[in-house]
């Protein structure tokens, strides 16, 4: 990555004849490290205008703690600072001693949080202002390259305030509290959101429970925000599918009809409430939604009688006709 050819116009170097931002990407921004003290799940969300800003800066894993590092970035101090925390190492202790080894240190920005929620936060005195972090109780945010001053205080803000809420929504309007300070002076690119489990089950699929990446956007915190709301809606799915796996079917009914309320144009969470519908003998209210389905996308009823064959619906035939002839 050759993004940085000019930019020793814009900092003076620590050490004579050392490039310590080289090949590394950009990534001036603002960051959220976090824990729910309830649930013990940790996250970091961030947002900045560069692509792709969650590849390099944000970094969690269930168990064990997050990473952000940002400014000139050293993405290293993500994996190795993630390594360090695992064996038994404080957040503090981890910080001290990558920084010590890393001759950018002074035009880095860093926070670490553990699964015991300890927090340990690092801005460099050349990070470009307005630059800066404040910690708190389970949490650090941070921001460098910023319009002004106002923005990290307003994140702590947001996050202490919206206590209640899952950490993931807790994460966001942090984030949404940063642009409404000024954000980035250079504007909105990319943001990104990662909450982990706080013990590992050993499948990397389960532990990590909201992971989200918005890479380009004009408004990249409203979309994140919006993919959230998304997210959850799927979560009542997976439940509610489950419950019919279980034969719970109120619970089942419940949690589709909370997907949809989250996400209302989906025609295909319409459609597979529809098929657990017909699955339980509820066809009349079954066919309602595969009306509404089939009017959305044709396709929908394209795609049903296929679902005989591995009993995804398990409707006789006269009845399959009856879902097929909805108009």
């Amino acid at each position: 990555m050759k993004y940085l050819t000019s930019l020793a116009l814009l900092l003076p170097l620590a050490m004579a004849g050392q490039q310590f931002y080289g090949n590394e990407p950009l990534a001036h921004t603002y960051s959220i490290v976090a824990i729910d003290e309830s649930t013990g799940e940790m996250g970091v969300a961030v947002q900045s205008h560069w692509f792709s800003v969650g590849t390099l800066v944000i970094w969690g894993e269930a168990g064990v703690g997050v990473v952000a590092t940002q400014s000139f970035v050293n993405p290293a101090l993500g994996p190795k600072g993630l390594e360090l925390m695992k064996l038994g190492l404080a957040p503090s202790e981890v910080l001290s001693k990558l920084l010590a080894a890393d001759p950018g240190r002074e035009v880095r920005q860093v926070a670490m949080l553990n699964a015991k929620g300890e927090v340990a936060a690092h801005t460099g005195n050349q990070c470009i202002e307005a630059a800066g972090h404040q910690m708190g109780e389970g949490y650090s945010v941070q921001a460098n390259l910023m319009d002004n001053d106002r923005v990290w205080p307003e994140m702590a803000m947001a996050f202490e305030s919206s206590q209640g809420q899952p950490l993931a929504e807790r994460l966001v309007a942090a984030l949404e509290a940063a642009q409404a300070a000024g954000g980035d002076i250079r504007g909105k690119q990319s943001a990104a959101i990662l909450v982990v489990a706080p013990e590992s089950s050993g499948k990397s699929w389960v532990d990590r429970r909201v992971d989200l990446r918005i890479e380009d956007h004009p408004e990249p915190v409203k979309e994140l925000r919006r993919l959230l709301t998304v997210h959850r809606a799927y979560e009542h799915m997976n439940r509610g599918d489950l419950a019919v796996e279980k034969g719970d079917v109120t619970l089942a009914m419940e949690e589709y009809g909370a997907a949809e309320e989250l996400f209302p144009d989906n025609l295909e969470m319409k459609y597979w409430h529809a098929i657990s519908l017909a699955n339980i003998g509820k066809i009349e209210e079954s066919l309602l939604l595969f009306a509404e389905v089939f009017r959305g996308d044709s396709n929908w009823k394209k795609l049903t009688p296929r679902l005989i064959k591995n009993q995804l619906l398990t409707v006789d035939e006269a009845t399959l006709e009856r879902i097929l002839k909805v108009e």
